[in-house]
């Protein structure tokens, strides 16, 4: 096994497995470092009790909050990283997301880039990862945007009732864009089956589109790329200048590794890139790599998220209901009355009793949630999620103890419009009366980290810009202060808008990688 690389990638996520599949066309060696294992396709891949009962899957790691307090991050290190557990939930972010845009609570920056720039990226990213969809239907989608490569999902009959109450409404309610191969107009021509057992889980027929089956088989099949499982990296080198990226370290079960490459990409998750920038501090670099401006690991941002869980009489008619979103109130009121952006309401996956358990347990003694009532509760419950956008916070921040733990410090922003939107879909399901399904009107909410979520949207703590001074990353997604040092995870965000972050992570990635073609060239 070489040593040295021609291009070094830590992490085979959403950005580190499509930047690998990327530049393997240019023949040049390529390592892919994984701090997980290969994610073993099996039973328990479907298993509510064991995903989210005995969270065979998650991370054991504890991160610190602002106050000091452990806590289990809702991640996942394996081969795909957390993509094989996402809700394959694809969109694009909005025009206007690109652009300054005033909030209730503060202003959305700026991006370097603008919509046009990013979007024949968007469309390569949509290809790539087989996402399903219907344009034109949300209001903000542009007219001179192409059709998705395939068709939407098709809705169950319970969520086909909820869309024509919603639309009963004066919304516009579109189906949600998703990474699942599936073909409604023929089954046998596509794996997925439509089960209860999809986001939160890993798909045991590789149906739902993740790293793992998108980017990283194809990339794995060139023999110029290698990916190595259980290294964890600890260190990025530079040279005496301080300007070069020369090499990484890594530990594991394999013992302390070192290898050396020509350029260095970091895409290990929004808080692990930053705390690993911050882990190399040298003499040139004392506050952490790239660190003059003071920003490394700042402006961690999350998306404000609300779970709605609305129960009726009768049981809900939905197997597969994640296939449904409202973007009407996305930049504020239709109406003009609100001008402030509220965001976005979505369908959630379906939750079985163990799910619903493994989710409340976070607050309740499982002892206190019996089975039968749980199941019961199931049957009869749509959930949503209304996603708000979270602004940039310099102090919202990750930082390192010295043990080299992962301190999360973070507080909320003003949520009164993320709460206004949190009503609206509350109000709104209050007159829902299909058949005998009558909503009693009994809504939960969560304001905090939602279980099945969590840390999933993380980004912005190497956030890319012009100034130096303000950012991290240049245009390209380099350091600033590095000549060599790239990143292509969600860290780079400017904002995170009030969509899921993957599809933006992607197309990114594949930008990022047409730059670095040139650059290897």
């Amino acid at each position: 096994m070489p040593s040295h690389y021609d291009v070094i990638i830590i992490g085979s996520g959403a950005g580190g497995g499509t930047l690998a599949q990327a530049l393997a066309e240019t023949g040049k060696s390529i390592l892919i470092l994984e701090r997980g294992e290969e994610l073993p396709v099996e039973e328990d891949n479907w298993s509510p009790s064991a995903v989210f009962i005995q969270r065979k899957y998650r991370t054991r790691e504890t991160w610190l909050d602002k106050a000091g307090k452990p806590f289990i991050p809702n991640t996942h290190y394996w081969v795909g990283g957390n993509t094989s557990f996402y809700g394959a939930a694809l969109m694009r972010m909005k025009t206007r997301d690109f652009d300054e845009v005033a909030h209730a609570g503060g202003v959305s920056p700026a991006w370097p880039i603008d919509y046009d720039t990013i979007a024949p990226w968007y469309q390569k990213a949509e290809a790539l990862w087989e996402v399903h969809g219907t344009r034109g239907i949300d209001r903000n989608d542009r007219p001179d945007d192409p059709p998705y490569p395939f068709p939407a999902l098709a809705h169950d009959p319970g969520v086909l009732e909820l869309k024509a109450h919603f639309e009963g409404l004066g919304w516009t309610p579109s189906p949600l864009p998703l990474g699942i191969r599936r073909n409604d107009f023929d089954p046998a021509l596509a794996p997925c089956v439509r089960c209860k057992t999809c986001g939160g889980y890993p798909c045991k027929v590789l149906a739902k589109v993740d790293a793992r089956t998108a980017v990283l088989a194809a990339a794995r099949a060139c023999g110029n790329v290698t990916l190595l499982t259980g290294r964890l990296a600890t260190r990025i080198e530079t040279d005496a200048s301080g300007r070069v990226a020369t090499a990484v370290q890594t530990t594991g079960a394999h013992g302390d590794e070192r290898f050396t490459g020509d350029i260095i990409v970091t895409a290990a998750g929004a808080a692990n890139s930053a705390a690993l920038w911050l882990k190399s501090a040298t003499d040139r670099h004392p506050n952490g790599l790239a660190n003059g401006s003071d920003q490394v690991g700042r402006n961690y941002m999350f998306h404000a998220t609300s779970a709605v869980i609305s129960l009726a009489v009768e049981p809900f008619d939905a197997t597969f209901p994640k296939t449904l979103c409202v973007n009407d109130f996305y930049f504020g009121e239709p109406d003009g009355s609100y001008d402030f952006p509220m965001g976005q309401i979505q369908l959630l996956e379906y939750m079985s009793g163990q799910t619903l358990e493994g989710q409340l347990s976070d607050w309740l003694p499982p002892a206190l949630i019996p089975d039968a009532f749980s199941d019961a509760l199931a049957h009869r419950m749509v959930s949503f999620l209304a996603m708000s956008e979270d602004l940039p916070h310099p102090e919202n921040r990750v930082t390192v103890e010295p043990d080299g733990k992962i301190r999360l410090s973070y507080t909320f922003g003003d949520l009164s419009a993320h709460d206004r939107l949190v009503k609206r879909l509350r109000d709104g399901l209050d007159g829902f009366v299909t058949h005998h399904h009558v909503f009693s009107g009994h809504h939960f909410e969560v304001d905090e980290l939602l279980p099945l979520y969590g840390t999933a949207h993380q980004c912005g703590t190497l956030r890319f810009g012009t100034d130096p001074a303000s950012s991290v990353l240049d245009v390209n997604c380099k350091a600033h202060e590095l000549d060599n040092l790239y990143a292509v995870d969600s860290s780079f965000f400017c904002s995170s808008s009030a969509v899921n972050p993957t599809l933006t992570i992607v197309a990114n990635a594949l930008r990022v990688a047409e730059h670095l073609k040139a650059r290897l060239a």
